[in-house]
C-alpha cells in the first residue's frame, strides 16, 4: 500500500479560505441571479430549465474546489450561464421556430376512451402510468377521464369530462401519436 501524502490530509489554510470565499460569493451571486430571473426559473422545469440547472450546479461545484479559479471567473461563468438561459427564453417567447426547437408539445396518452399505445411506447410509459395519473387527479375510473397528457415537464396531466369544455386548451397544443 503506498504511503499517504500529508498534503492529502492538510495543505494549509489557503485552500480552505479559497473554498469558503468561492462558496460564499458563488452562493450569493446565484441567489441574486435566480431572484432577478423571475419565478419561472424555479417553477416546474422544462428541459431548457433542467439543462441550465445542471450546468449551473456543475460549474459552481467545480469552481468552488478548483484552486486556480478566481472569484471573478466564478461570477463570470454563472452570469454567462444565466444570460444564455435568458437569451433562449427571450428567443423562445418571440419565435415559433425557437419554441419548436426548445419545447416538446404535450402528448396525448389517452383520449376519450382510447389508450395511445404508440405514444406510451415512444415515451417509455405503460398503461398503469395513465391509471396512476387518473388516481392522482382524484378520478376513480378512466370513464371519468377525457384526456391524459404527457406534459413538457414530464408530468402527466389529467382532464376529466367535467372539465374538458370545448377542448381549446388541449386540441391545438398537443402532438397526437396514434
Amino acid at each position: 500500500m503506498p504511503a499517504m501524502d500529508s498534503s492529502m490530509i492538510w495543505n494549509g489554510w489557503t485552500p480552505i479560505v479559497h473554498g469558503a470565499v468561492m462558496a460564499t460569493v458563488g452562493y450569493v451571486v446565484l441567489l441574486i441571479l435566480l431572484r432577478t430571473s423571475g419565478p419561472r426559473t424555479m417553477s416546474q422545469m422544462t428541459p431548457l430549465d433542467f439543462v441550465v440547472a445542471v450546468t449551473l450546479g456543475s460549474a459552481f461545484g467545480r469552481t468552488i474546489t478548483a484552486q486556480k479559479v478566481a472569484v471573478v471567473q466564478l461570477i463570470w461563468v454563472l452570469v454567462v450561464l444565466v444570460a444564455l438561459k435568458w437569451a433562449f427564453a427571450y428567443l423562445r417567447s418571440r419565435s415559433e421556430r425557437m419554441r419548436h426547437l426548445l419545447d416538446h408539445p404535450p402528448v396525448v396518452l389517452y383520449e376519450d376512451g382510447t389508450m395511445g399505445d404508440r405514444a406510451l411506447r415512444r415515451h417509455r410509459l405503460v398503461e398503469a402510468d395513465v391509471h396512476e395519473a387518473a388516481r392522482g387527479a382524484g378520478k376513480g375510473s378512466l370513464a371519468d377521464v377525457h384526456t391524459v397528457l404527457l406534459l413538457r415537464n414530464g408530468g402527466l396531466g389529467v382532464i376529466g369530462y367535467d372539465a374538458i369544455g370545448d377542448g381549446s386548451s388541449v386540441t391545438p397544443y398537443v402532438a397526437k401519436e396514434r
